[in-house]
C-alpha cells in the first residue's frame, strides 16, 4: 500500500518510510512550493528527530530556507505557518497511529493542507520519477520557539472559564509537553494523566476514538468527581470528551454544542459537519439560525470548504474541530477551551447540557474487511434502491427514520459503517441487516 494517502503521507518505519524517503519527499515539496521559508515540526515518536532532520536536508538542498520549530503539536505547526507567514510546512507525525508508524502532514501557505488531489499525488509522481533538485546554494535553517505565541492564540478563543475540576489524558502524546503551559493560565483544577511524551505509548494508544483508550480517563473522572474528562490524540489535532458520569460524548454532539455558540456570534453563518454525523447536528445548526453544510470525511476537504464558503466553524465525528480564526485548521486545545467556556456559562452538569442533543441512536463506526469494496458499495445501492442515495463519500442511504453511510477507509483496507435511527430497536434491526450484507 502506498505511503501517499488521501490527506497525508504515512507508513511503517523504517520499511515503508525512512530518512531517505523523507529527504526525497521534502525535496519534492520544496520544488512544488517553489519558495520559502518552510516550517518543519515534529512529534515525540522515536523516529521523528531523524525523519524531521532528513526533511530539513531535503528542503535546504533545494535552496529553500527552513524554520525549525522542533517538537510541537500538529496544530502548533499550522499556527506557525500562518503566524510566521511561511510558504508552507511539514509536520513529522503519524497522528494517533501506533508507535511503528510515522509520516508527514503537509501544508501550503496559510496552513492550506495538501490532499492527494491538491498536491500529495504530485509529490508522489516527483518522488517516483527520481527527481531530486540540488540548488547551487543551500537554504538556511533558523530555529523558532512557537509555543508561547500559540498558547496566547488558544486563550484568545476562551470565554469566562470557571474553576472547573477536570481530568486530561494526553496518552503520552505530544500534547503533554504543552498542556501545562495552557493549564497554568486557566483557573481549572486539572488532574494530569500520561503527560510525559513517549513515542512508545506505554499506557495506551493516543487514539481517543477507541473505547479501550479512554477507560483510564473514565475511571479517574468518576473517582475524583470531576466535571469533565478530556482525551487528546497523539499529535493534538483532535480531542474527545467524557461527562461527569464517565460516559463518552460523541464528537458530533460536541460539534452541535459548539455550533450554537458560534452562531450566537455569527448569525446565519454556515457550519460544516461531516456526513457521518448525527442528524441532530444539521437540525441544531438550523434551529440556531445557521446553514448546515455537509462534507466528505477528511481535514483537507473540510478546510477547503470552510475557506471557499467563509465558514467559521466545523466538526468531524473523529474529533477534529476547525476554526476560521485558527487559519481554518483543527486544534484540540481550542476545542477544549471552547467546551470549558460553554460548561462554565451553562452552570449545568455536562451530561445535562448535551442530553437534548442525544435524540438519535447510532452504532458508532464499525469496520469490515472487504475484498472488492466498489462491488460491495454497488451491492448496497441495489439492495436499498428505494432509499435516497448519494455518493459524496462512499454511499449514504437515507430513509425517513434511519440512515447509514459506508465509505472506504483512507488509512486501512476496510469499509467503515455508520448507522443511525430514531429508536434503539430500529437501529439494532437495521444494523443487523446492513452488517449481514457487509459480512458476506
Amino acid at each position: 500500500m502506498s505511503i501517499f494517502k488521501a490527506y497525508d503521507v504515512r507508513g511503517v518505519y523504517p520499511d515503508e518510510i525512512n530518512e531517505e524517503h523523507a529527504r526525497k519527499i521534502a525535496n519534492a515539496f520544496a520544488g512544488y512550493v517553489g519558495n520559502g521559508p518552510i516550517v518543519v515540526g515534529r512529534d515525540m515518536r522515536v523516529s521523528s528527530p531523524s525523519i524531521s532532520a532528513a526533511a530539513i536536508e531535503g528542503i535546504t538542498a533545494a535552496g529553500l530556507d527552513v524554520i525549525d520549530i522542533g517538537m510541537c503539536t500538529t496544530p502548533m505547526s499550522y499556527f506557525a505557518i500562518g503566524h510566521l507567514e511561511a510558504a508552507g510546512g511539514m509536520m513529522t507525525t503519524a497522528s494517533h497511529n501506533p508507535a511503528k508508524y510515522n509520516g508527514f502532514k503537509i501544508s501550503r501557505e496559510k496552513a492550506i493542507p495538501l490532499s492527494y488531489e491538491t498536491g500529495i499525488g504530485e509529490l508522489q509522481k516527483i518522488v517516483e520519477r527520481g527527481d531530486y533538485h540540488e540548488a547551487d546554494e543551500k537554504g538556511s535553517v533558523t530555529t523558532k520557539e512557537i509555543a508561547p505565541a500559540y498558547i496566547d492564540h488558544v486563550l484568545a478563543s476562551a470565554g469566562e472559564i470557571k474553576p472547573l475540576k477536570i481530568v486530561i489524558d494526553a496518552g503520552n502524546g505530544i500534547t503533554g509537553a504543552f498542556l501545562p503551559m495552557l493549564l497554568e493560565k486557566l483557573p481549572c483544577d486539572a488532574t494530569a494523566m500520561f503527560f510525559e511524551p513517549d513515542g512508545t505509548f506505554p499506557n495506551h494508544e493516543a487514539n481517543p476514538l477507541k473505547p479501550e483508550n479512554v477507560l483510564d480517563l473514565q475511571a479517574k473522572v468518576k473517582e475524583i468527581g470531576a466535571d469533565l474528562g478530556i482525551a487528546m490524540d497523539g499529535d493534538g489535532d483532535r480531542c474527545a470528551f467524557v461527562d461527569e458520569n464517565g460516559q463518552t460524548v460523541s464528537s458530533d454532539i460536541v460539534t452541535a454544542l459548539i455550533a450554537g455558540e458560534v452562531l450566537a456570534h455569527n448569525p446565519g453563518a454556515g457550519i460544516l459537519y461531516d456526513l457521518r454525523s448525527s442528524r441532530a447536528v444539521p437540525e441544531e445548526i438550523s434551529a440556531n439560525g445557521g446553514r448546515p453544510v455537509r462534507s466528505r470525511v477528511g481535514h483537507a476537504y473540510m478546510k477547503t470548504i470552510m475557506r471557499d464558503q467563509d465558514i467559521p466553524f466545523g466538526g468531524e465525528l473523529s474529533g477534529h474541530y476547525y476554526f476560521k480564526e485558527n487559519y481554518y485548521a483543527d486544534s484540540g486545545f481550542i476545542a477544549m477551551v471552547n467546551v470549558l467556556t460553554l460548561l462554565s456559562e451553562s452552570g449545568k452538569p455536562f451530561s445535562e447540557m448535551i442530553e437534548p442533543l442525544k435524540r438519535y441512536y447510532a452504532t458508532g463506526e464499525v469496520n469490515f474487511t472487504v475484498g472488492d469494496k466498489d462491488a460491495k458499495i454497488a451491492e448496497l445501492a441495489e439492495k436499498f434502491a428505494d432509499a435516497e442515495i448519494d455518493y459524496l463519500d462512499g454511499i449514504t442511504v437515507s430513509y425517513e427514520k434511519w440512515w447509514f453511510n459506508v465509505r472506504k477507509s483512507n488509512t486501512e483496507p476496510v469499509l467503515r459503517l455508520n448507522l443511525e435511527a430514531e429508536t434503539a430497536e430500529l437501529r439494532d434491526e437495521t444494523a443487523e441487516k446492513v452488517k449481514k450484507l457487509l459480512s458476506e
